[in-house]
């Protein structure tokens, strides 16, 4: 188990940074307003301030710092998966408070490709250290309230946010409504520089409902999964029906960067025990959590779930310490040569690298691992194959060929590794829809990928 980080006894690295003129006893809140003005005055011209991802970002002291944000002069928020609108986020407050988003969540797409903010790309494995490199002055976090020893928890979120504990100085937002949890993600009260208070609902995202193709392609994954696996799921409609047709798998483990729902769902059946784990043996282990209340009524101060730093979960040399470790993740197109093209249509930016390529190879290391790519043959009218002889022009690559493993359709599995070019187009174009393989094929030939 991932104990809490110490507490410091020395704060000289915080009274020496610019922040560490912030007045107030450090165990007791200020009030939002009183912290949102004592960082307007602090906050160094052109400083770097890091946020947690999804429902770690401190919605309250955010806000204030948004009312006052013409006061700051060159302020860049470095976040993954921002999930709130905010007119920063829109270049609303160009030039004094600027956002930086290392994964474009829904909310982030559209000012991103509208040049409203910037973006940054990186393997989220990477992501603490890239961030620590910007030399942050400090991480403002939401967090649950402290523990009777004086505790606070990071709640649902450990991610890059939790790699800084004791590196950068932190200031905090205690909501009473984000859970306590456990691993990696606790930082004494001693290691914060300052915290408010603020109660704030959290954003609830329900697993998506498989329809019949997510159903199929879930049900060829499953037959290759054995008890005893360790799984790493992410988030969507295949995912989530994977899931479903575990509950009769035995002594499955959990090492994911995202932890949902569907998870809970199999460990209350029994499904999940992580007894044939070989680290944190009986433990799940993520680095966020996002999903429904039932998900955060789970993980509230309930150890069997480490949240630990996401340069340790995300790491694919601890990831291949597991045996049969198994992978899923979803891509928008794969050419024939395996390339996987997941964050981008084309040119244009749609998601992020995430930790797609951080799993592949993890599974890679693993004795008996497996590395399932996901997607449906086509887009939704059925008139474009997402299987394509060569990527979308421009698209870029977020799995490389050597890496890739498995890609999956409702039409099978077609097995990359070990596998020559021809061989590995003839078993993808195996799996395009039946409309398509024929142009496929003869594609294949045009551009001398198979010869007769």
């Amino acid at each position: 188990m991932i104990g809490p980080p110490q507490a410091h006894t020395d704060l000289v690295r915080y009274l020496e940074s610019p922040l560490g003129v912030i007045s107030g006893d450090r165990r007791t809140p200020l009030t939002v307003d009183d912290l949102a003005e004592q960082l307007v005055k602090y906050l160094p011209v052109g400083s770097n301030v890091v946020v947690p991802i999804a429902n770690g970002e401190p919605v309250a002291l955010l806000d204030a710092l948004e009312a006052r944000a013409h006061f700051l002069t060159g302020v860049r928020i470095h976040q993954m998966h921002a999930l709130r609108d905010r007119p920063y986020l829109h270049g609303a407050y160009r030039g004094h408070l600027d956002h930086v988003s290392w994964f474009l969540s829904h909310v982030v797409r559209g000012p991103y490709l509208r040049g409203e903010c910037e973006f940054t790309p990186a393997n989220f494995s990477e992501v603490p250290q890239f961030m620590a490199d910007k030399k942050p002055v400090a991480v403002l976090a939401a967090a649950s309230p402290p523990d009777n020893h004086g505790y606070f928890s990071l709640g649902l979120s450990a991610d890059y946010a939790a790699a800084l504990i004791g590196k950068v100085p932190f200031i905090l937002e205690v909501n009473p409504l984000m859970p306590r949890t456990h691993g990696g993600n606790r930082l004494h009260v001693a290691d914060v520089l300052a915290w408010c208070e603020a109660s704030t609902p959290l954003i609830e995202v329900p697993p998506a409902e498989p329809g019949d193709i997510d159903r199929a392609i879930a049900a060829s994954i499953v037959d290759r999964i054995r008890n005893g696996s360790t799984m790493q799921l992410g988030i969507g409609a295949i995912p989530s029906a994977v899931a479903t047709f575990l509950a009769d798998h035995r002594d499955l483990g959990v090492h994911t960067e995202l932890l949902t729902d569907p998870i809970v769902d199999l460990v209350e059946c029994g499904a999940v025990t992580g007894l044939r784990k070989n680290t944190h043996r009986g433990y799940v282990v993520t680095t966020f959590a996002l999903g429904t209340r039932r998900l955060y009524d789970f993980v509230d101060n309930n150890d069997l779930v480490q949240f630990v730093p996401v340069d340790l979960v995300n790491d694919p040399r601890r990831i291949g310490e597991e045996d049969d470790f198994v992978s899923i993740n979803a891509t928008l197109e794969v050419d024939l040569f395996g390339q996987c093209a997941s964050e981008t249509l084309g040119t244009r930016y749609f998601s992020g690298s995430g930790g797609q390529a951080d799993f592949a190879r993890g599974a890679q290391y693993s004795k008996g691992g497996q590395g399932f790519v996901v997607l449906r043959s086509t887009t939704r009218d059925g008139s474009v194959s997402k299987i394509t002889p060569t990527l979308s022009p421009g698209a870029v690559v977020t799995t490389q060929k050597n890496t890739v493993d498995k890609v999956v359709t409702e039409y099978g599995i077609a097995e990359l590794q070990g596998r020559s070019i021809r061989q590995r187009a003839r078993a993808l174009i195996a799996i395009a829809h039946p409309d398509h393989r024929e142009k496929l094929e003869r594609d294949a030939h045009e551009l001398g990928i198979l010869v007769d």
